[in-house]
This record gives structure tokens, sequence and C-alpha cells, in this order.
């Protein structure tokens, strides 16, 4: 979220060098000095602009204007036809202003809840310069504005959330509004109106001591020690100026404990409020709540996260600050795990709520940020964060945090998978509610989410181009810019919300078109409910200087799909029970869902719960878990029917069963294994363009039995100064002591691959480790190394000179090509150290039978020249032949095959060269049993952000672009017809001067292809590598080189693919899969690949592989898993072994019965 904030303390001239502080905050998290001064003139005239703003009012202030007359899912209905009547109107002024207060554009929330008591949803909307509005329901969606005579109005400058609950416990809901601003001698206390029950309201907030509570965004009222009453979360937003902060990580001190900060700035920060016989007591620092000023908390959200019956608590923070994930102790006390949990964060943090998109009876998370979807907006407004300050706040234990909406997937096991890119829902502009529900009632719960700024504040022409202009125009007339002019030069671009269909396959369509949500806006709280009684849930949306959105869901009438609503009776303490669990149970379905009010962004949805169910018209049970866990079931329920659940009837107690199911595999425990440890090089200081580093390519790994005991042994390779080791095998999984005394004069390598095979022809195995890296001033020391058995598994340097390749040595792969008996060796290259894109040089050498080798690349393997940047090779015989061809998979490349004659390896054509990818792994078995080699092709996955689509490949482009010297690698993707950059505009004119030169303007930028930044010539002389599918894929052979392709189940395409394992997991007579992989060190512009924890699949010998949970499968690694081999025993255990970059191996057991 970029704001601005400067404070200053003399008047400003044109032309004086005045004396003001600056505080900027942008995505990119500028904080040094550097880039605070260069942009010194342009801070003074955006905030020059934002306070001249004072008498000028939006244009685009006021009514509803539909364009769309199709029937749609949605209609929006006129005020006239609602009596919903309200326009959150936000104008500047000299005394408070976006310059001044940095959440001024963040708008009001809206909370529904039936007031009176007969059955129909009431509406409540907060204004932040107007005042809060109540809304009673007469039927037929038809409503009165009681707010004068209900009392609620309030005298608050600064309404943003709401909630309402029964906080007297009368049986009457009440209404809860957080207040904010930060004016000169501003009272925002927070107001608690207590509902009288005859329409009007008292406000008691200082009563129930729930007043003053520091700068507010939200709350959330529910039951967290399992007492009968109602506690609360109080969210705050702390009004310091965040990048004085200096990215300061003191999550322990509270905010008002701060030292040499104002106290205006201080507040305080987040609260957990014990309800004390209608007290609420401020319990947060003894119930382990932080309350730092580094919180700034946006968004809160109550459920049972960890099914253990006991609310936990999820806080989104906006900018720097992680997010917090709060599990219950159950004594009164939380525990803070968010990092344990997930793998990464959206960086902006605004809106959160937690439903179950794929009803599997887990509870998902939906965070919104601001990624804009379309390229050229991407281009035109964002500038993303540094990899050194990513890196600098990872230190900092800031977790990892990316500019895109998140989708944490619940795996069930204390994990989350980070999906929000496979899923298609990451990138939805500036964004603050995310609602999860069921649109369309066809079971599954769809995602709406309201986004809009009211200037573009982030727009890099107006940053670069037009401040300049306005200063220069000042220093040379002495004259202040008219305000109409620098008006005219801020941009203003309303965007439509989103609204997300869910397909059922953890993916979403964008419905706005068929679904009603065209209308461009600046849309900020909203909420749902069934206003109309026909069950569906209708939407009210909050809006900056728009009316307020009232939208009726007609799903009864043009859809056929079923829906049930269930209503909840409370106990005394919690009348409406709310922390409530229905469970609904149908086939290959359950629905878990918690009446929680408090959702989105500053708003609060209805309480009862109307549930879609598709085409689906009896139930075969629902299950209600009440918040002291007395629980009732209901089996055989039909649909489209309303039940009311009463908790006094409810006698039986829920228990949590726990049962311990056998698992695939078993993790063997073994403190014998040494960690990988990564040295600190940064490939982007020399390589600017590229988006990954290839440093952290290792360790490498080799299974074999060295010492001929009929156990398999291991050798795990080491990072850079850190010595390889091998494991001599005992059986059964028990490995000896690291030996590393036969590599310590080689610790200064990293090991990125190796293999045991037999190079002499003594009978026993030998080893071959591969050296690499990306590091300058390093490739003389990268290529392979032998080290030679002397057949008790002893391992001694061979002294024979091997050839040098000086490249990032990515595979050994020995076979006797040639049929005489020795094995001779194919060594494949992921890249050009330094130079990411051009093709490498790889080795062929050939065995002499003396244990030495001849390159016989260019006699016997001449094609090899173009395989590319190659990450993995296996020979398998793909043609029947009996003799053994060499299979290569490649980064940007695609599989290749070559057919080896006995003589040479030629290159041979097949379906397979058309799938250019970003492929990591291959391996080979007969899939179908009709006896030739099928292969399974590890690819990046679908799970990120930049990916190709059928007929708009992604390409990089790789030259001298500027004949200075150094190769430039511009990546493109490819719509409208023509390949766009999609590299910021300052990231490449840094690294291309000549683009500088032309002084282009970052929308002008934005809007440009490849073609036309660069002239014909320069094009024409290009590398040009392609990637046209992103999927981890099975080829089928169908024989004279043509292939089937399948791609793999959904949960194997969350992340990359660098290991694959082939083997009968379960032992019912059909080929399993095990893969694994995951890579972290991308710039984030592209955030990460780690979604996946490891996959199995069980195959049912028809080609159809199942994804087995990490529950069922025992297979879990959260790391990056550069490497997996399979391990037996003499007595024919299995094991799998994975090497993990930066942690320790792992080793699991197959089949223990």
């Amino acid at each position: 979220m970029v704001i601005l904030q400067i404070n200053f303390t003399q008047p400003i001239t044109p032309v004086s060098s005045s004396i003001f502080t600056a505080y900027i905050l942008t995505q990119n998290s500028i904080s040094n000095s550097k880039r605070m001064n260069s942009n010194f003139l342009k801070l003074y005239c955006l905030g020059l602009f934002i306070l001249l703003l004072q008498s000028c009012g939006s244009k685009e202030d006021g009514g509803i204007t539909k364009e769309n007359t199709e029937p749609t899912l949605f209609t929006l209905l006129e005020p006239e036809e609602t009596g919903i009547s309200f326009i959150n109107k936000v104008a500047n002024s000299k005394e408070f202003n976006i310059f001044k207060y940095r959440n001024f554009y963040n708008g009001g929330g809206v909370a529904i809840g039936d007031i009176n008591n007969d059955g129909l949803a009431d509406v409540f909307l907060t204004g932040n310069m107007e005042p809060n509005k109540l809304f009673l329901n007469k039927g037929e969606m038809k409503f009165e504005d009681i707010s004068e005579t209900a009392g609620i109005k309030g005298n608050k400058p600064w309404s943003t959330g709401v909630v309402m609950a029964d906080i007297d416990n009368d049986g009457f809901l009440d209404i809860y509004v957080s207040n904010a601003g930060n004016m000169e001698g501003n009272n925002h206390d927070n107001d608690l109106y207590i509902n009288n029950g005859d329409g009007t309201f008292t406000e008691k907030a200082h009563e129930y001591n729930l007043a003053e509570t520091g700068f507010s965004t939200h709350a959330s009222f529910f039951d967290y020690d399992k007492d009968g009453d109602l506690d609360a979360y109080i969210l705050n937003n702390s009004n310091i100026p965040v990048s004085s902060l200096g990215y300061a990580e003191q999550r322990e001190v509270r905010a008002q404990d701060w030292e040499g900060v104002p106290k205006i700035f201080r507040g305080v920060g987040d609260m957990l409020l014990r309800n004390d016989n209608g007290k609420f007591v401020d319990v947060s620092e003894d119930a382990g709540i932080y309350g730092s000023l580094i919180g700034f908390g946006l968004g809160v959200m109550v459920v049972d996260i960890n099914n253990d019956l006991y609310p936990d608590i999820y806080v989104s923070n906006d900018f720097y600050e992680r997010d917090y994930l709060y599990i219950n102790n159950q004594d009164g006390t939380f525990r803070e795990e968010v990092q344990k949990w997930t793998n990464h964060l959206s960086l902006s943090a605004m809106g959160v709520d937690m439903a179950d998109i794929n009803n599997d009876g887990l509870t998902d998370i939906f965070i919104t940020d601001m990624l804009p979807e379309p390229d050229q907006r991407v281009k035109s407004v964002m500038e993303f964060e540094g990899y050194n300050i990513f890196k600098l706040k990872q230190s900092k234990d800031f977790h990892q945090q990316y500019i895109q909406n998140t989708l944490q997937l619940n795996n069930g096991n204390g994990s989350f998978s980070e999906i929000a890119y496979y899923s298609g829902v990451e990138a939805t502009d500036w964004s603050w509610s995310g609602l999860l529900f069921d649109m369309d009632n066809d079971g599954l719960k769809d995602i709406y989410i309201t986004n809009g700024i009211n200037h573009d504040l982030t727009d890099l022409d107006f940053i670069d181009f037009f401040a300049n202009d306005i200063i220069q125009k000042m220093a040379l007339t002495g004259r202040k810019e008219s305000i109409d002019s620098i008006i005219n030069k801020m941009p203003v671009t309303p965007l439509p919300n989103y609204a997300y269909r869910n397909n059922g396959d953890i993916t979403f369509s964008n419905y706005n078109k068929q679904w009603g949500f065209e209308l461009p806006s600046r849309s900020n709280g909203s909420a749902y409910g069934d206003l109309d009684n026909d069950g569906d849930l209708d939407l009210i949306v909050n809006n900056v200087n728009m009316e307020t959105f009232v939208y009726r869901n007609n799903s009864e009438s043009q859809l056929e799909n079923n829906y049930i609503k269930l209503k909840f009776k409370g106990s005394d303490g919690n009348k409406f029970g709310i922390g409530t669990v229905a469970r609904l149970y149908y086939p290959d379905n359950i629905i878990d869902q918690t009446l929680m009010p408090s959702r989105g962004f500053q708003s609060s949805v209805e309480y009862p719960m109307t549930i879609g169910l598709g085409i689906t018209e009896t139930l075969d049970s629902i299950r209600i878990i009440w918040p002291d866990d007395t629980t009732s079931k209901l089996i055989n329920v039909k649909a489209n029917q309303t039940i009311t659940f009463n908790q006094e009837e409810a006698t039986e107690i829920f228990k949590i069963k726990e049962t311990e199911t056998p698992t695939l595999l078993k993790s063997i425990e073994n403190n014998t294994f040494l960690t990988h440890k990564e040295n600190n090089y940064m490939d982007f200081d020399n390589e600017g363009l590229i988006s990954k580093s290839l440093t952290e390519e290792g360790p490498g790994l080799a299974v074999g039995d060295v010492n001929g005991d009929g156990n398999d042994d291991i050798f795990i390779g080491g990072a850079k100064n850190q010595t390889g080791a091998l494991y001599l095998h005992n059986g059964n999984g028990s490995l000896s002591k690291p030996i590393v005394k036969y590599f310590e004069t080689e610790a200064l390598l990293e090991d990125t691959t190796a293999s045991f095979f037999d190079s002499d022809n003594d009978g026993d195995l030998d080893l071959m480790v591969g050296t690499g890296g990306n590091e300058l001033g390093m490739q003389g020391t990268y290529g392979i190394r032998l080290y030679l058995n002397d057949g008790k598994g002893n391992f001694s340097l061979s002294t024979d000179k091997l050839p040098n390749i000086n490249k990032n040595v990515a595979v050994v792969a020995p076979s006797d090509f040639d049929n005489d008996g020795d094995m001779d060796v194919f060594v494949g290259s992921r890249s050009v150290v330094g130079t990411y894109g051009v093709n490498p040089d790889h080795l062929f050498l050939l065995n002499n039978g003396d244990g030495t080798f001849t390159d016989a690349t260019e006699r016997s393997a001449y094609d090899l020249k173009d395989a590319g940047m190659i990450t993995d090779a296996k020979w398998l015989d793909m043609d029947g032949d009996g003799k053994d061809d060499l299979v290569t998979v490649s980064d940007w490349g695609s599989p290749k095959i070559y057919k080896n004659s006995g003589r040479r390896l030629s290159d041979t054509k097949s379906s397979l060269d058309s799938l250019n990818g970003w492929w990591g792994a291959v391996e080979g078995y007969d899939l179908d049993n009709d006896g030739d080699q099928d292969l399974i092709l590890g690819n990046t996955g679908s799970n990120i952000h930049y990916k190709p689509s059928p007929g708009q490949p992604m390409k990089m482009w790789v030259n001298d672009f500027d004949n200075d010297g150094t190769i430039e690698q511009i990546t493109t993707q490819n719509y409208d017809g023509g390949d766009y950059p999609l590299h910021q505009k300052k990231e490449l004119t840094t690294q291309i001067l000549a683009l500088k030169k032309k002084n282009i303007k970052a929308s002008e930028y934005a809007s440009k292809t490849i073609q036309e930044l660069f002239s014909k010539d320069v094009i024409d002389n290009t590398i040009l590598k392609e990637a046209s599918i992103a999927e981890t894929v099975i080829a089928i052979n169908d024989g004279n080189g043509n292939f089937t392709i399948k791609i793999l189940p959904p949960q194997v395409q969350f992340s990359c693919i660098c290991g694959i394992q082939c083997l009968d997991v379960n032992k019912d007579g059909n080929l399993d899969l095990v893969m694994a992989g995951n890579n972290f060190e991308f710039k984030p512009q592209y955030s990460r690949l780690d979604a996946n924890y490891g996959n199995v699949l069980l195959g049912d010998g028809k080609l159809n592989f199942e994804w087995q949970n990490y529950g069922d499968s025992g297979f879990f690694i959260r790391n990056e898993v550069k490497q997996l081999q399979i391990v037996k025993d003499k007595k024919g255990n299995e094991f799998i072994i994975a090497a993990i970059n930066n942690d320790t191996p792992k080793l699991y057991r197959l089949n223990e019965e």
C-alpha cells in the first residue's frame, strides 16, 4: 500500500530550501536515504497536490449508472427501489487529508443483522466524514432509513468497521462501531449502541469498557475462553508513519511503551478483551496477543483452524509486519504460529475471510492485497520490493511476503498451501474486502472482492513526470500550480469489483459479466445476507464517493439449485450462538461453516446461514457443534427449508475422534544427517533481469551399495565450503555417522549432482560428483571429479585428469552407451555462469576401459550442442531396440530424445519437441504395461503468476541489447497478438541504458512490445527461448516418436517438481509416483514456489493417478527438495531419501506392515 505522509515545519515557498520531513512507504518499501533524496522533489509535489484537494470533490461522486441490460445473476438496485441511499463522501481538506492520514481512502463498513427480530435482515453503514446510517428492512428489498430516530448516527469524525452482536445478552443485536482518524483533538473512541428493543439505541461503550481502544479498524466478538459469554478482539491500525520505523522488529513492545514516538502516533496495539460479568477487561499481554506499533491491522477473522473446538484468531497486517495466526492454547492464552502454518503471505494484507472452498471439511483463508490484473496496469502503477529489502525483512522475522492476494488451502495437518496463482485469484488491484460465500447456490464457496482507491497514488507517470513538471513551473514562475491543474494530472481509475465463480477443482473463473459486477467503483466494506428471504445471499457494498451498492441475488429464479437455511438460538451469554459450527454431509462433500459475523473488511454478515446445495435434494446429515461443545445431529434432511437449532436441546457432548491410521510412507528419525547450508551469494547483482537465482541447485545425491553388504548406501553433497558425506546403510533404514574424510579437500566446491557407478570395472561402485553454482569467479572450479572405491567403501580422489567443463553442472548420468562392458558418462550443464539463457556446453565421456575417459562429445554426441539448459537426464530405451537412449529435460526447452545407435547419439524428432517448458526432472517407466518406456516430466507447475496459455507462450529474449558487453535476458508474455516484457520499466532501463535515454513514460512502456522497444536488427540477432507449458505431466509412449500427454492432478501443479520416483507404494501391483520439489529464491515480483510438501500418487494401472493427502501419505517435506532416490536393503525393504537444499535430508520407509 503506497501512502504519503509529509509534515511541514515551516511554510513552503516555491524557491526556498525549506526544511521538512518526508515519510513515504511504497510497495518497494523504500527506506534508504539515497532513494529518499532522489524523490525529494516528487514527494513535495505529491504532498502539495493532496493538500490542495481541500476544495475539490471527485468528478465521479454521486449515483449509480448501470450499463448492462442483459439478465445477470445479481441485479444492482437503485436507491429509489430499495430506500438505501448512502454515499460515503470523503473530501480532502487542509486540516485533514490523505496527506495527513494514511487510511484516508480506506472507506467504510457494512453490517447486516436483524435488529428487531422480525425475521428480516437490516443494514448498517459506516461513514468516514458522513453520519452512520441504519436501514430497517420492511420486506421485498424495501428499507427505511431510521438512523435519526435510532440514535446511531454517531458524533465521531471517522467511523471504520462495524459488527452486530448481542453485547448485553438481552436477545437483541447491538451495534459496535470502530472509530479512527488522527485529527488534532479527535475523539476516536469506539461506539457501542445498545439495542433498546424498540427501534432505538443508547451509546454505552464506556460502561462496558469498549470505548478507549486506539485507532480501530474492526472488532470481532466471540467466546475465546469458552466460559459462555462474548469476549472481544479489537483490531487496531498503528498511526505512525511507516518508513520512520525502519523495519523495526519490536513486536514484543506494546504501542504505548515505544520510546521517542509522539503520543498521537502511539495509540494502542490490538487488544483482546475478556468479558468479566459485562465488563470487558484488557488481557492482551497476558494472553500472548501482540500490541506493537508495527501491527497495521486491516482484517481479523476468528475460527477454529486446527479443529480442537477452541476458536483461533487470524489478523491480516498491512505494510511490512507479517500477519498473525493465534492458536488457542485452551487456557486463556494464545501462541502465534503464522510462520509454522504458512510459507508466505500477502505483503499489503487487507481484508480476510475464512471458509472451506473445496468442501473437504477444512477451513481455508483468503486475503486481499493490491496487485493489478492487467499487465499494462501492473507496469504503470507498481514497483515491486527489491530482493535485498526482501531478504532483510526475512532476516528480521517478517516471514516471506509478496504483493498478491493469497489463498491458503488447508492441508489438514497444520499447514497451508498458498495457491492463489493456481486458482486464478491473485490479482484484483487495490483490494479491500474479500468474502467467501456461495453466490450461485451450487454448493461451493465463490469469492467476491471489493477494490478501488479514490486516486491512483501509485501511478508511476504522475510520480516521475507530472510532479517534476509542477515543481519546474513553480520554480520558474514563483507561483503555485492551480488546484484544477494538479487534479487533472492525478489519475482517477475506478475499477469493477471482482466476482469469482468456484469451478469445483480449486480454480475460479471471473464471472463479473455473467453475475452483473462490471460497474467501475471505489468500494471498501461489503457484507452478504438473504435480505429478501428467498434462499440466496444478497450483497451490500459501501463505496467512497459513490452510492452504496445493493445487489439482489436472482439465483432462486435463474438457477435450479437447492439451498438450506440454518438459524441458531444460543444459550444465555451468547444468545445468537456466535462460534457455532455447522457441518453438512452429502456424497463426496463436507460443508463446514462457522457462525462468525465479522468477516472481510470492516464488515459483519448476517447470522442465519444460507447454504447452497446445488442439485442435492437431501443431505445425509447435519451436525451442529455449539461453542460449549454440545452437539446435535439431523439425518436425511430435505433441502429448501429453514431449520432452527436450539442450544438447550443439544445434550450430547461432541468428542474429537483421534485415530491414528497407518501411512503409506513413514519418516525415519535420523540424527546422523548433516544439514546442508547454502552460502550467501546474490545472482541478481550480476544478472539484473533474471527472475530466479541459480546458486541453490544442490545438494547432489547418489545411492548405491559401496561396500558390498547388500544394503544401498547414500552420498549427499555439500554446499560451498561444506564437505559432502557418505552414509553407510546398516539395513532397515539405520545409517552410519557421516563419513567426510574422503571429501574434505574439496569442501570449497558446491556439489550439485552425484552418481555411483563402476568407472574402472573392478566390481565396485565409484563416485562421480558434479560441481556447480552461478557464482562469478568460481566457474573455473565447476566440473566433475571422480572418487575411486577400494571395494570396501573407502574412497580416494582419482588423479587422472577429467575433461573440464567450467559450467554449472546439473546431472551426471552413467550408462554403457556403446555396449563394450564399461560405463560411459553424460554430464549435463544447467547454465553458463553469469550468463543465463545462453546454451551451455555438455560432456559425453567414453570410458577407455581402465577408469579413464575420453571426451567424445564432438564425435559421438554432436547434437547435444542444442540440448539447452539441462536440468536432468536419464538413459532409457525409448524405441525398444535394446540400447539405452538419452532423454534430457531443460529450462526454457523441450524434452529431448537422443537415439543411441551404438556409435553416436542423434537428436530424434518426437511430439515432445513442442512441449517447451521449465522442466526440472524426468523419469522413465512403463506406466501402461505395453512394453515401452513412458515418461514422467517434472515442470514448474501452474501456481505461478506469469505462465503460458495455449497459443500464448512465454518467451525469453537473450542478447546484448545495448552493446555494452553484458548479456541481458528479457522475458515476455504474449497477449493481444504481441510479446510484452514483464519487467518493470525501472528494472529494464537500469540494465539497458539505451532504453533509459529514450525517457519514455511508464504508461508508454507498459503498452510496448519488445519489437517496439528494439530495432528489427537487434531482435533478429537475439536468442529466443519459449515456454508453452507449465504443468507436470506424464507422456505415454505411443511409438514412432508420438506421445500422449496427460496432466497430473492439481496438487502436483502447486509447485515445481525436482525429484521423481516410480514404484509400487501400496503393493497393489500398480506403479505409483512419488514426487517433490519447491524453489524459493525468486525476485519478489514472482513470489516463490513453496506450496507442495511432496506428492504420493497411487496408480490404478490405467494411467490414472490419485493424489494422496498428507495424512494418508505420510510424505511431508516443507523445503526445497532437489533430489529423490530409492534406497533398498538386503532384506528387500524400500526407503526414499530426499536431498533438501539448505536443510537436513529426510528418509522415509515404504510399506511398513
